[in-house]
């Protein structure tokens, strides 16, 4: 009976463990997702702003 409570608990211990593990990864994951999304908005909108301005300049 030991030994079966002893493997209940690791089974436990290693779920709550892997549940926060992925939950960092899918922040992370998310985070550089988002900063790629805003880098290439960024580099649309430089891209539109250096338009209007050009076209207004000349």
């Amino acid at each position: 009976m030991k030994s079966s409570l002893g493997t209940w608990i690791t089974v436990i211990v290693a779920v709550v463990i892997a549940w926060f593990l992925v939950n960092a990864l899918f922040s992370l994951a998310w985070l550089i997702a988002k900063i790629a999304i805003v880098a290439i908005v960024a580099v649309v909108v430089y891209g539109v702003i250096r338009t209007i301005t050009a076209r207004r300049d000349g």
